[in-house]
């Protein structure tokens, strides 16, 4: 009987002699500045499809054969989802801040 060679594990594998990572405070700022646009456009693209305001923007009457597919809710609801897809985005940057408090800045 024969026994198979240990076989190493999957992804990177951290090295502990390596110098742990600095963040300087523009990092934070840009995080910051990521997670506050990802909350607006989340925020706006959830919203705006179901107001008043849909049906009187400019893209609306640009091409007047397209009114029935502007005015889909199907295509309300997948630009929503969009914008439920930016909030995701946003709530997993904030859970990622994490990795500042870590590095010891």
């Amino acid at each position: 009987m024969t026994v198979d060679p240990p076989i190493p594990p999957a992804g990177p594998v951290a090295d502990p002699s390596a110098p742990p990572v600095r963040y300087h405070w523009y990092h934070k700022v840009v995080a910051l500045i990521f997670i506050v646009f990802c909350l607006e456009i989340g925020l706006f693209l959830i919203l705006f499809p179901w107001s008043v305001l849909w049906d009187r923007n400019f893209f609306s009457s640009l091409v007047p054969s397209w009114r029935g597919v502007w005015d889909n809710a199907y295509l309300r609801g997948a630009v929503s989802g969009l914008g439920v897809l930016n909030l995701y985005i946003c709530l997993v940057e904030i859970f990622r801040l994490r990795r500042f408090h870590r590095s010891g800045n």
